[in-house]
């Protein structure tokens, strides 16, 4: 019998229905589905952190700041500007950087100078909204010694200097 059975030929196509063939299935419900799952949400604002010691030279600024939640960051955006009570010049306009971490040295600034800076982190699903505002300080520039009005003896000297800074200086250090 297998003999006979091997010797026949067998047709292995399998045949379909014409309506099965044209039938089209709606997806449109699985995929809103899917895109809602895989949905992040946009991150809270992030928290700018107060100026810390020595983070400052006559021109640069190191900022840091933070999340409170566990959001997805891809980056932020760092916006500066000085202080200022004057109007609107060119000097005051805003600056935005993009940063890949949560601190950023901010360079070419001006000496004792304050600076507000505010942070918003962003993800694929949009931007949060902007920290608080916080005002930093560059220090100021060193000032020039009046090299004709130094006077001295044995057991005292007279130095006298200026201040190249616009704004005024609290205190100077003299080192001997």
């Amino acid at each position: 019998r297998l003999e006979e059975f091997l010797k026949k030929k067998v047709d292995l196509e399998l045949s379909t229905l014409p309506d099965f063939e044209e039938r089209a299935i709606d997806f449109s419900e699985v995929e809103k589905l899917m895109n809602s799952i895989n949905t992040i949400p946009a991150p809270c604002a992030p928290v700018i952190n107060p100026q810390a010691p020595n983070a400052a030279t006559g021109t640069s600024l190191r900022v840091g700041w933070g999340l409170f939640s566990d959001d997805t960051v891809e980056c932020y955006q760092l916006c500066y500007k000085p202080v200022s009570n004057e109007r609107y010049s060119d000097e005051q306009a805003e600056h935005t950087l993009k940063v890949k971490e949560t601190y950023c040295t901010i360079t070419n600034l001006l000496p004792n100078t304050q600076y507000e800076f505010w942070v918003s982190a962003l993800n694929a699903s949009g931007i949060s909204p902007p920290s608080e505002r916080a005002v930093y300080v560059t220090a100021p520039s060193p000032p020039t010694i009046k090299s004709k009005k130094i006077r001295s003896c044995e057991s005292a000297a007279l130095v006298c200097w200026e201040s190249r800074d616009i704004n005024p200086v609290d205190s100077y250090m003299v080192e001997l």
